[in-house]
């Protein structure tokens, strides 16, 4: 099925992200650096979720995963906050954007089957994940960040025209979708 990334690119505004642009997959380099970052465990999640180091994979898995997915688009939720110091304004938007990312990607699977989503923080389709005793119960819906696959965001944006940083006063989530 032939993808049209520019109507997806409609599509993913009109869905509710603030900006949209299509992804090079040839632009995502995955860093040791960034995904040794994980382990110092800042959001809490490291070693606890499938989605998340080392439950997600070695660095290498990761490569490979990625390597299937020839075209993408990277997303963008941009919000206000009331100071450089509203951490309830931060939740909220990235509530929203996880929302909208976990709506789109839906439609997206529904429409062209098999893809790689890839998201902003630790995976939440399940209220508790069953890392690491049972395997994961929805691996076709499961969400790993950009970040755990050793991606460093700021360098996908420029690379693709998005913009990263927007102010003191606003905060950017960013995700991707990648298709075969």
């Amino acid at each position: 099925m032939s993808i049209d990334l520019n109507m997806v690119i409609i599509e993913a505004k009109e869905a509710g992200f603030t900006e949209a642009a299509i992804l090079d997959p040839e632009t995502i380099n995955l860093m040791p650096e960034v995904r040794d970052m994980c382990s110092a465990n800042t959001c809490g999640q490291y070693d606890k979720n499938w989605s998340c180091p080392p439950g997600c994979g070695t660095l290498e898995e990761c490569r490979e995963n990625v390597s299937g997915f020839k075209r993408g688009i990277i997303v963008q939720t941009v919000g206000e906050l009331e100071d450089e110091w509203d951490f309830e304004g931060m939740v909220e938007i990235e509530k929203g954007h996880k929302k909208v990312f976990m709506k789109f990607a839906d439609e997206l699977r529904t429409k062209y089957g098999k893809i790689l989503c890839l998201g902003d923080g630790p995976c939440a389709v399940c209220e508790e994940c069953t890392f690491p005793e049972k395997p994961c119960r929805l691996p076709e819906k499961k969400v790993s960040a950009m970040e755990a696959y050793g991606i460093l965001v700021s360098d996908v944006c420029k690379k693709n025209g998005l913009g990263y940083y927007f102010g003191r006063c606003k905060v950017a989530f960013i995700s991707c979708y990648l298709f075969e």
